[in-house]
This record gives C-alpha cells, sequence and structure tokens, in this order.
C-alpha cells in the first residue's frame, strides 16, 4: 500500500515501519501529525491525549465530525490509523499530562517525541528531559490568531518571534534548552479577544512536522 511512497525513498521505508514515535496531543496539530504519520508508513504509534471532541473542534480538528462528538480523542485515532493501514500498531493512553504525572511516561522508549499538547508546563517539562537525556523533540508552538500557513517554519526556540506561547516557554528556561527544535510562525498574531482559528493552519503545522520527523528518520 505504500508503493508510491518506496517509489520517493525506496528500502529506506523499513526505517520509519520500525520507528516508535510518541505523539502527545491529537487534536487540532496534532490530528494532522498523526494522520501523515500512519500514511507515511509509521507502524509503532503512541498517542497521549485526555480529551473527548466537543462541538467546537470541527472547524479545525481533522477527526472532530458528528460521529466523534463526545468520544475520546485517541479512541477514534485509533479506529481511524487501523482504517488506513491494519498493521499499524496504536497504543493509546487517555490522561491530561501535567507536571505531576509526566513522570509516568517512559520517554526514553521512543525514536522521536512530537509535542502537540496546549499546556505550557508541559511543554517546558518535556523540552528539558528531551535535553538532559538527549532524546529527540520537537514542539508546536501557537497556531491560533494566524492566517497564513506559508509563514510557518522549523527552528530552534531561540530564533522564534511574533509567537506568545514561544516566547512564554523561551523567558521559561535556561538558555542551554534553547536549542530545542520548535513548528512555529513569524506572522503578527491577529488581536482578538479568543484564540481564533483556521483550519489551514492545523494542517499546515501538522503536516510540517510530520515532513520533519519524517525526514529526521530517513536520515
Amino acid at each position: 500500500m505504500f508503493d508510491r511512497l518506496e517509489l520517493l525513498i525506496g528500502d529506506e521505508i523499513k526505517k520509519l515501519n520500525t520507528a516508535r514515535i510518541l505523539l502527545i496531543g491529537v487534536g487540532g496539530v496534532g490530528g494532522y501529525v498523526f494522520e501523515c504519520l500512519v500514511r507515511s508508513g509509521i507502524l509503532n504509534i503512541t498517542v497521549i491525549d485526555g480529551d473527548c471532541f466537543e462541538i467546537s473542534n470541527c472547524n479545525r480538528q481533522i477527526y472532530a465530525t458528528s460521529n466523534s462528538l463526545n468520544k475520546p480523542k485517541v479512541d477514534i485515532a485509533k479506529l481511524r490509523a487501523k482504517k488506513i493501514n491494519s498493521k499499524c500498531m496504536v497504543s493509546i493512553k487517555q490522561m491530561v499530562l501535567n507536571g505531576d504525572n509526566i513522570g509516568e511516561i517512559d520517554l526514553k522508549l521512543y525514536d522521536y517525541i512530537i509535542d502537540a499538547c496546549d499546556d505550557v508546563t508541559v511543554k517546558i517539562s518535556l523540552i528539558k528531559y528531551a535535553k538532559d537525556y538527549k532524546l529527540k523533540l520537537i514542539s508546536c508552538m501557537g497556531t491560533a490568531n494566524k492566517k497564513n500557513p506559508s509563514l510557518f517554519k522549523i527552528t530552534t526556540l531561540d530564533k522564534t518571534f511574533n509567537d506568545g506561547l514561544a516566547k512564554k516557554i523561551r523567558t521559561s528556561l535556561p538558555k542551554r534548552y534553547l536549542n530545542t527544535k520548535v513548528l512555529w510562525s513569524s506572522e503578527v498574531p491577529i488581536n482578538k479577544k479568543g484564540l481564533g482559528t483556521f483550519c489551514a493552519l492545523p494542517m499546515a503545522a501538522g503536516a510540517f512536522i510530520a515532513q520533519y520527523v519524517i525526514n529526521e528518520l530517513l536520515k
């Protein structure tokens, strides 16, 4: 089923088949990351998310539909993966990560960790742990109140600007952690009272992150 991908990367697809990925958050950005990974031959994915789908998710989250409302996001993601590729092994943990329980996850088991959650404390903890134990991590910064997906880029955290979430994380960390890879947008945020979101933004962000991780695994 991955013939078209093999035309691009040949036998290197075996690296993707055997990689172990941890995805934290399978909502807006995380849902599109997950979709890309499954459709790229990743067979071993652990997904952590404690939320259920709500009606407000339907404008931007790929697995939010009238049939998935009030159902756990991790359950719907696993069903989706099996429909795409029955060989995909998805381990799910329905839990909300926080500063108290993050230690329950053995992060050293994974070849790559993808942070697509929205909890600042968890993001900071992941960055610190990954740096201290030399684990591979990419963290998604803010995608709300922006409209131009072409302004997304992946750099180290210290190079971010026009991103309130990145600034909050950047200023909370010692300098030695600022070389963490992050996905962010240089677009000036639209001044809104709430967190407005255009579906193309999490879609593009998820694709960018998945592409980056896949290329890293193929090195």
